[in-house]
C-alpha cells in the first residue's frame, strides 16, 4: 500500500498558488464547490435580505394572512351575533306615556301623547298605496336582502361629512326599529337591528314585514299606522285612498312635521317635491302609467282635528315647543311622540293669561257673528323678555281645536312697515349716506313724494304711499312716524338691500324667510316672517343690539334623566348706537305717530305699526325696556285658509296696526308689567339724532279766522301713515315758530304752520280738538296737499279731498283700493 494520501473520488487538490477563499465573505462557496465536485447538492442561491423602507411594507403573505384573519373574525362575530341576538317581544309604543308640559313655575300647562293607531291587514291597503310607500322608502324591497350594507355605509358617510342625517335602512330594518326596538341612535341598537332584520327576513314573509311596517310607522298628527294617517289627513279609511293620497302619506314618512302642508304652509314647496319624487318613482318602477301620472293633482289634506285636550292656547304651545325641540335637534319627532317626557317651558302663566284677555277685550269682543268680514279675523302674538330671550307668552289663535295653524309661528303673512326699523338700523350700523352724501340720521331729509322713483338702483322701483299720499321733504323721524314708503324705499337703496337683509337676519329674522330678498322692495315688509320671528328681532333692539336666540324650554327630562338643551348665548349683533338710535325714532311713533294708541301702556315705549298688502294683516311691534311684544291681526277664510282683506272687520272700514293691534299690545303690556317699576330707555344715540329737525315752511300765510261750519282734515291716529296734521305742524308738536301741537291742532296765539295751512284764530287762538276720532278735525282747513283725511278709520267728521288752507275739504274719501304696497 502506498504511503501517499488517497485521493477521494470527485476531489482534486487545491493549487497552492491560488489564495484560499474567505469563508466569512463567501459562505456559499463550499456549497458551490461541493456541487461542482459532484457532491449532489442542489445549486440554490439565497434571496438577499430586505433593507431600508422596504422592511416597512408588508409582504403579500402578510397581507393574505391579515385578510384571512379579519375574515375569520368577522365570520365569527357574525355567527356569534346571529346566535346571541334573539327576536324580542314587541316594544311598548302602543301604550306610550303622555308628555307633560309645564309653565315656568312648574304648574301644569298641557298634556299630550295618546297614541292613535288602528292596525289593518295588508290586503286592506290598496296596491297603489303600498307601492307608493315602496317608491318612497325601499323600491327593491321584494327582491333584495333584509339589510343593505352598502346603503348603511353610504348613509354613515353622508352623516359624517355633513350631508344630512340618513338612516340607510331598508323597510325591514325600519320595521324592526319601530316594532321591536326604539328610536334611540346608538351603536348597540343598530347592531341589534342588523341581526334581528336578518333573522326576521328568514322567519317572516315580505308581506308580513310590509304589513307590520305600515301599521307601526309614524305619519305625524299623532297618527301611528297608515289607517290612522288616512283618517288624520283625509278623513277616510285606507281602502278609499289611491295613488295621489298614498304618495302624500308616503312622503310624510321622511319628515312628518315638515311635510304637513296644512300645519306648515311655508313648506309646501318641499312637500310637493317629495310627493312628485314618489310618483315619479312609481312610474320608473312600472307601477304607474305615465299617462295616469300626468293627470294626478296634489290631494290637499284636510285641516287637522286635534284632541280636545289641546283646546284653547294649549295646542298652539305644544306645537311650538315640539317645533323648538326638533328644529334644534334636542330630540326627534318620533322619539318625542313615544311620550314620557316632562317639559318645563319658559311661559309665565300670569302673562299668558293677560295676553288671552287682551286679545279677547280688544279684538274678539268687537267681532260680530253676523258680519262676514269678522269670520276671517285671526290673531297672533308673542312676548319675549329681552334680557333672557325667554318667550313669556304666546298667542296662537282663538282655539287650537278651531283654528289649527298657529298665527304666532306661521310664515305666510307680510309684515308690512314693521320691517322699516331694520332699514334704519342698517343705515346707522353701516354709516350709510344719502345719494347726496348726507349721513342718515333721524333728522336727515328725504323726499316723501308719492310714487317717487328710487335713485341709485339698478332695479326700477317707484312705490306708492298709503292712500297715494305725498309728503314732500320730511325727516326720517317724521317718515317713520307716518310710515312713508317712498322714503324708506330710497333709504334701502342708499344703505344697500343686501346690508338691510343682513341686518334683519342678525337681529333675528330667519335667513330663509319667504320673500326676504335683497331688492329695494325689502323696505316695505314684503317678507313673511312670523310673529315670533319679529318679536325676537324687536327684542334685540330693546336689548341694545344684543341678541340671544329665543328660548321656549328650560328643561326636558324622561325617567329622571335630563336632555341637553341649546346653550343660551348673547351676542352683540349690531352696535348699541344703531339699536338705540332706532329705539329713539320708534319712541316718536308711539308718542305722536301711527302707534299713539300704545301710549295707553302708561310707561315709556317704542314701536312700529304695519299693514300688509291689501290690508290682509295689521301689525304692531313694540317694546318697553323690559318686554318686547308683537301683535298681528290677520285675515284668513276659516274654511279654505285663503288670506282675505280685513275691510269691514271689527266694526271698522279698515283695520290698521295703530288700531286693534296697538290697543291689544298696550293692554297686555300694562298687565304683564303691573307691579313693576316703569323704566326709561337708557339710550346711546348717534350724533345729530338728539332733537327732531323739521323743514321750514314752503311759504307763510297770515292767520285766518275759522269759517263757520267748516271742518278741516284730520289725522288718522290708527292709520299707519298717520294722516296729515290738522294745522300743518308736526306730530311731535312742531317747532316753536309754528305753534302746531298734536293735541289741539292749533296755536293759542295764532301764527302760521309748516304745511301751508292756517291755524287758530289770531284773536282767540283756540281750535277744536284736531285729530281725535270723536270730532274728526279742527275748525280750520287741512293741509294743502290733501285737505282732509284719506283714511276713514280716523276722524269720521273731518274734511275731504278738496280742502285748502282756509276751509274744510269736500266729501270724505273712501277707503283705499287695496292696491297700495304693504305699509
Amino acid at each position: 500500500m502506498s504511503d501517499e494520501p488517497q485521493q477521494q473520488p470527485g476531489w482534486s487538490p487545491r493549487d497552492p498558488s491560488v489564495p484560499a477563499p474567505d469563508p466569512a465573505s463567501h459562505p456559499d462557496d463550499s456549497e458551490a464547490t461541493d456541487e461542482a465536485a459532484g457532491t449532489g447538492k442542489k445549486n440554490k442561491e439565497k434571496r438577499p435580505g430586505r433593507t431600508g423602507w422596504r422592511r416597512l411594507v408588508p409582504t403579500w403573505r402578510m397581507l393574505l394572512g391579515a385578510f384571512l384573519l379579519v375574515a375569520l373574525l368577522l365570520c365569527g362575530a357574525f355567527v356569534a351575533g346571529y346566535t346571541m341576538v334573539k327576536i324580542p317581544a314587541a316594544n311598548d309604543t302602543a301604550t306610550a306615556q303622555s308628555n307633560v308640559y309645564l309653565y315656568a313655575d312648574g304648574t301644569p300647562l298641557a298634556r299630550d301623547g295618546e297614541v292613535n293607531r288602528q292596525n289593518v291587514r295588508l290586503d286592506q291597503i290598496p296596491k297603489p298605496v303600498q307601492r307608493a310607500v315602496l317608491a318612497a322608502e325601499d323600491r327593491g324591497f321584494y327582491g333584495e336582502p333584509a339589510v343593505d350594507p352598502q346603503a348603511m355605509v353610504r348613509a354613515a358617510w353622508n352623516t359624517l361629512t355633513g350631508k344630512g342625517k340618513q338612516s340607510g335602512s331598508t323597510i325591514t330594518q325600519q320595521y324592526v326599529k319601530n316594532y321591536y326596538l326604539g328610536q334611540e341612535q346608538t351603536i348597540t341598537r343598530k347592531v341589534k337591528e342588523f341581526f334581528i332584520a336578518i333573522k326576521l327576513n328568514r322567519e317572516s314573509s315580505k308581506d308580513d314585514i310590509l304589513e307590520g311596517y305600515l301599521n307601526t310607522s309614524y305619519f305625524g298628527r299623532n297618527a301611528y299606522g297608515i289607517q290612522a294617517a288616512a283618517q288624520a289627513y283625509y278623513g277616510k279609511d285606507i281602502e278609499a285612498l289611491g295613488a295621489p293620497e298614498g304618495a302624500y302619506l308616503a312622503s310624510l314618512l321622511n319628515s312628518p312635521n315638515a311635510y304637513d302642508v296644512a300645519t306648515h304652509p311655508e313648506n309646501r314647496g318641499q312637500a310637493l317635491a317629495r310627493w312628485n319624487y314618489v310618483l315619479d318613482g312609481m312610474v320608473k318602477e312600472g307601477w304607474l302609467k305615465q299617462a295616469d301620472r300626468a293627470k294626478i293633482k296634489f290631494p290637499q289634506p284636510q285641516q287637522a282635528k286635534p284632541a280636545s285636550g289641546l283646546s284653547g292656547q294649549r295646542g298652539y304651545i305644544v306645537q311650538a315647543v315640539e317645533d323648538y325641540l326638533t328644529d334644534r335637534n334636542v330630540i326627534d319627532e318620533k322619539t318625542l311622540s313615544t311620550g314620557g317626557y316632562r317639559i318645563t317651558t319658559t311661559l309665565e302663566k300670569p302673562r299668558q293669561d293677560a295676553f288671552v284677555k287682551a286679545v279677547t277685550d280688544k279684538v274678539m269682543k268687537k267681532t260680530d257673528k253676523d258680519n262676514k268680514a269678522d269670520r276671517n279675523v285671526r290673531v297672533g302674538g308673542a312676548s319675549i323678555d329681552p334680557a333672557t330671550g325667554n318667550v313669556v307668552a304666546l298667542y296662537g289663535g282663538i282655539d287650537y281645536t278651531k283654528q289649527y295653524v298657529s298665527n304666532a309661528t306661521r310664515r305666510d303673512f307680510q309684515v308690512g312697515s314693521t320691517f322699516k326699523p331694520f332699514v334704519f338700523t342698517a343705515a346707522v350700523e353701516n354709516g350709510s349716506t344719502t345719494q347726496a352724501g348726507a349721513p342718515i340720521t333721524p333728522n336727515t331729509m328725504y323726499d316723501g313724494t308719492n310714487k317717487r322713483p328710487v335713485e341709485g338702483s339698478a332695479i326700477p322701483f317707484a312705490p306708492e304711499n298709503e292712500d297715494d299720499r305725498s309728503y314732500g321733504q320730511i325727516t326720517v323721524r317724521t317718515a317713520t312716524d307716518r310710515s312713508v314708503n317712498t322714503v324708506y324705499a330710497q333709504m334701502a337703496v342708499d344703505v344697500g338691500p343686501k346690508k338691510v337683509k343682513d341686518t334683519a337676519v342678525a337681529l333675528g329674522i330667519p335667513e330663509n324667510t319667504p320673500e326676504l330678498n335683497a331688492y329695494p322692495s325689502i323696505s316695505l315688509g314684503v317678507a313673511t316672517a312670523s310673529v315670533l320671528d319679529m318679536t325676537e328681532a324687536y327684542a334685540t333692539l330693546a336689548n341694545h343690539g344684543k341678541r340671544g336666540a329665543h328660548s321656549l324650554v328650560t328643561k326636558i327630562s324622561k325617567n329622571g334623566t335630563d336632555l341637553a338643551l341649546p346653550r343660551q348665548e348673547t351676542k352683540q349683533v349690531v352696535s348699541r348706537t344703531a339699536a338705540d338710535t332706532t329705539t329713539s325714532i320708534l319712541q316718536s311713533v308711539v308718542d305722536g305717530g301711527t302707534g299713539a294708541a300704545a301710549k295707553a301702556v302708561g310707561r315709556p315705549a317704542a314701536g312700529k305699526t304695519g299693514t300688509a298688502e291689501e290690508d290682509k294683516a295689521a301689525w304692531f311691534a313694540g317694546y318697553t325696556p323690559d318686554l318686547a311684544t308683537v301683535v298681528a291681526v290677520m285675515g284668513a277664510d276659516p274654511d279654505t285658509a285663503v288670506q282675505k282683506p280685513l275691510y269691514g272687520a271689527l266694526g271698522q272700514r279698515r283695520v290698521n296696526g295703530g288700531g286693534a293691534p296697538a290697543e291689544t299690545w298696550a293692554q297686555y303690556t300694562a298687565d304683564a308689567l303691573k307691579g313693576t317699576e316703569a323704566k326709561t330707555f337708557d339710550l346711546e344715540i348717534e350724533a345729530g339724532a338728539e332733537a327732531p329737525v323739521d323743514p321750514p315752511p314752503s311759504r307763510e300765510q297770515p292767520a285766518t279766522p275759522p269759517q263757520d261750519g267748516a271742518t278741516g282734515g284730520d289725522q288718522d291716529p290708527d292709520g299707519d301713515n298717520g294722516g296729515t296734521a290738522t294745522d300743518g305742524g308736526q306730530q311731535q308738536g312742531g317747532q316753536a315758530n309754528t305753534g302746531g301741537t298734536d293735541t289741539t291742532g292749533g296755536n293759542p296765539a295764532g301764527g302760521t304752520t309748516g304745511d301751508d295751512a292756517t291755524t287758530g284764530d289770531a284773536t282767540t287762538g283756540a281750535t277744536t280738538d284736531g285729530g281725535a276720532d270723536a270730532t274728526g278735525g279742527t275748525a280750520t282747513g287741512g293741509a294743502d296737499t290733501t285737505g282732509g283725511i284719506d283714511n276713514p278709520v280716523g276722524g269720521l267728521l273731518g274734511g275731504g279731498d278738496g280742502g285748502d288752507g282756509n276751509t274744510g275739504g269736500g266729501n270724505r274719501r273712501p277707503a283705499g283700493n287695496g292696491n297700495a304696497p304693504p305699509n
